[in-house]
């Protein structure tokens, strides 16, 4: 697996609604001590009000060009292979539908007690999660398989995972433990 040996220094992690990919994410960045971005906080103000596009495009094209950077989230199709397109290595979380959705729910009934984890604070939790609701069925249609061709187009120049159940995330994670030596 000569591709799993590249260095990771540019990690996009993505994939569709409530999959997993922040917590993923976060214990990435832990593990290789690489900076995390969080699309959702760039994207949005606290109390879930948008950021104008152009001022998170800048804020986009600045970070992708730093050294290192675990990036999680969408942020737009643009922006999106444009980082996918830098990224040294690409983790898409393809989990079974019925997995997505009941994820998504489990956050709403968390998030009733604490804003969850990666969120602006004060974030509309009902609207939010009604919308993941809608974008779950809607990335699987049109996105996901993009990000499957993106995957399998680029295992030969990047560091690539497609991680298809919670048990692979798990697996994965401790793989990247073991290599950092954590």
């Amino acid at each position: 697996m000569r591709a799993a040996m590249r260095p990771m220094q540019k990690v996009a992690v993505f994939g569709n609604a409530g999959g997993g990919k922040s917590a993923l994410a976060r214990e990435l960045a832990v593990v290789t001590h690489l900076p995390l971005y969080v699309l959702d906080l760039m994207e949005f103000r606290p109390g879930g009000e948008k950021v104008p596009r152009d001022e998170y495009l800048k804020a986009h094209e600045e970070l992708i060009h730093r050294d290192e950077w675990i990036i999680d989230g969408f942020g737009g199709k643009a922006s999106a292979w444009e980082r996918f397109a830098i990224a040294d290595t690409l983790i898409h979380v393809d989990l079974p539908l019925h997995v997505h959705y009941r994820w998504v729910t489990k956050r709403f009934i968390k998030g009733l007690f604490r804003n969850p984890e990666g969120w602006p604070e004060n974030s509309p939790l009902l609207r939010s999660t009604i919308e993941s609701y809608r974008v779950i069925k809607l990335c699987h249609r049109h996105l996901t398989p993009q990000y499957r061709q993106l995957v399998a187009t680029a295992a030969g120049s990047k560091r690539t995972h497609h991680l298809t159940s919670p048990a692979q995330i798990r697996s994965f994670l401790e793989a990247v433990r073991e290599e950092f030596g954590k």
